[in-house]
This record gives C-alpha cells, sequence and structure tokens, in this order.
C-alpha cells in the first residue's frame, strides 16, 4: 500500500498577510501599500434587464492581501435602487460565485427603511479566500450614478517569494507530523489486493469524498467500482475515514495486474482556511516564523541544524491523527 498526491491544496492554511503580520513585516510606506483599482467605472449605469446583475466589474487580484471593496454612489434617478454584491473566483476570467456575506445594502434615494442613501459611499472588507474578487450591480426602476473600486493593501517585502514558500513548507511539515491533510487535495491510494476485513482506512484523514475505486486483471482490464452497491463511505468528519462494504457484499475476486491493481481516488482535507482549527494555524505561523529567523540553519560546531519548537508540538498533539496505515 501506498499513497501518490494528485492535486495539491490552491490555498494555505495561512495567508502571506496573516505571516507577514505575525512577523511584523511591510514595506516602507503606508501609501507605498495601498493600491486602489477601479472595477466598475463610475457613471450613470441604466436598469438591468430583468432583474439581474448585470453591470459586473473587472475582477482585482487579492491573493495573500487585506481587501476592501468601495462603492461609490452619486444620485440615483427618481425611484431608482442600486443592490451591489461581491462575487470571487480563482482565475480572472472566473466564473464567478457570490461570495456570502458580500451583499451591500441596497442604495435608495432617500434611505428610508433598510436602505442606504444615494450620494454617498460604502465599503465593505473581503475576508475570503480565491485570488479574484469583482461586484456585481443591479440597477432598477431609473438609471443611477455609481461606481465601484477595490483597495488591497499590498504590503510587501523583498522576500514574497521565500516567505510563500515558507508558508507551504510549514503545511506539509503539520501535515506530516499530525498525519492530516490540512486543506482540500486530492490522493491516489494504491493497494496490491482487497483487504480480509470489511473496511479500508484512508489516510490524511477529514475525508471529503471517494472519486473512484478501479481494479485491473491479469490482461489489464481495469473495472470501476459502483458506490453503494459495491461500497460505502464513512467521511467520519475530523477523524480517519473509511471505505466500508454493504450487508451481505464481497470485495471483488480478480487475479490481479503485477503492478497497482488496485486504485483509489479520493479527496480530503479542510475545504476552507477558516475551517482549520485555530491551534493548527497557530502551530504553522510558529513553524514560518522559526524558517524564516533561521533561513541560514541554526550552528552546532561546524554543522547545521534545526531544532523543532516544541510549543509546534504541543499545540499539534491533541489534533494528531494515532491510526496506523
Amino acid at each position: 500500500m501506498h499513497c501518490q498526491l494528485k492535486t495539491a491544496p490552491t490555498i494555505e492554511p495561512i495567508s502571506l498577510a496573516d505571516l507577514k503580520m505575525h512577523l511584523r513585516l511591510d514595506s516602507e510606506t503606508l501609501d507605498g501599500n495601498l493600491a486602489l483599482t477601479q472595477s466598475l467605472a463610475y457613471g450613470s449605469h441604466g436598469i438591468s434587464a430583468g432583474g439581474l446583475y448585470t453591470h459586473t466589474g473587472t475582477g482585482v487580484d487579492v491573493l495573500g492581501k487585506q481587501a476592501e471593496v468601495l462603492v461609490h454612489h452619486g444620485t440615483n434617478g427618481a425611484t431608482g435602487t442600486v443592490d451591489t454584491k461581491i462575487q470571487e473566483a480563482d482565475a480572472l476570467a472566473g466564473p464567478y460565485t457570490d461570495w456570502t456575506g458580500g451583499a451591500f445594502t441596497q442604495v435608495t434615494t432617500d434611505g428610508a427603511g433598510a436602505t442606504d442613501p444615494d450620494n454617498a459611499d460604502y465599503k465593505k472588507q473581503y475576508t475570503g479566500s480565491k485570488q479574484y474578487i469583482r461586484t456585481a450591480s443591479k440597477v432598477l426602476l431609473a438609471a443611477c450614478e455609481f461606481g465601484t473600486s477595490i483597495l488591497v493593501n499590498a504590503a510587501t517585502v523583498a522576500e514574497d517569494d521565500l516567505l510563500t514558500a515558507i508558508i507551504q513548507a510549514s503545511r506539509e511539515y503539520v501535515e506530516n507530523y499530525t498525519r492530516r491533510a490540512l486543506l482540500t487535495q486530492t490522493w491516489y491510494l494504491y493497494l496490491d489486493a482487497f483487504p480480509d476485513c470489511d473496511y479500508i482506512k484512508l489516510p490524511w484523514g477529514n475525508l471529503q469524498s471517494v472519486t473512484s475505486i478501479k481494479y485491473k486483471d491479469y490482461e489489464g482490464t481495469e473495472t470501476t467500482m459502483t458506490v453503494t452497491d459495491e461500497y460505502l463511505v464513512e467521511t467520519n468528519g475530523d477523524g480517519v475515514g473509511r471505505i466500508v462494504l454493504p450487508y451481505g457484499v464481497s470485495w471483488p475476486s480478480f487475479t490481479a495486474y503485477p503492478s497497482n491493481p488496485i486504485t483509489i481516488e479520493y479527496v480530503c482535507g479542510w475545504t476552507a482556511a477558516a475551517l482549520v482549527p485555530e491551534a493548527i494555524r497557530a502551530a504553522c505561523k510558529l513553524v514560518c516564523a522559526d524558517l524564516w529567523t533561521n533561513r541560514e540553519g541554526q550552528s552546532v560546531g561546524s554543522a547545521q541544524i534545526y531544532f523543532e519548537n516544541p510549543v509546534v508540538q504541543r499545540l499539534l498533539y491533541s489534533h494528531r491523527l494515532w491510526d496506523e496505515f
């Protein structure tokens, strides 16, 4: 039995901005750190067809940075209303989806009821994990003057690439120590034979789903097993996920192919950085700080060595998966 990583996480448990704040690193001036980028040009925007969010802005890269979305409202037409929301995506071209919590209060001419008045600016901080964000707005009843922009705190240091690599290294260290996947990733588990028992444990914990179970006979003919009929999936929360046999069902009997005859593809890890326990996130920051501070290693005589931080191990101890594979 052995595992192979198919798809690594696209996000990390801590962002570059988180680490810079932890290490107290930034660039020289406030003005140098801030970048204001237009998303939707200011002007008179007409009534949205079908009541849809037809006025979409340009995406802005906010990965690893603090970002605030600004909506600049001029005068609404008589009875006109404007609804604006923040959308997010992994790629500049999209697809974009609504960010939960990203809807602005509706803007009207007088701000009556549960609305905000026109001729004012409104802002909302983006705290999601996607790389790109934009605004989407809909205008009803009458044309309205408004535009949107995105303010990014892009505090940088010359060693950004190094810091990014350190964040990845800290995650990999924590994953190896705890024996669990921190964020969404896809793995292959290869078996030489089906087990004698009625279940298969899947390494790395935090099981999200099983994509497929395939087995190959001695001639190389591959067969895909059917979920529910031939196997069931136990995700088991933060614990060790399992594939189990339904009642009265046995593992397939076949003459196995000589190399990796059984392949299980599965997805594991927490789905968002915010779901990773704070103790694990704190441990990642401490590992990053140690790697940053001791970039050249620690010397004992003529040797370069690294000392593991006992606080890190204490933070991670209760989150370690102790099952043997």
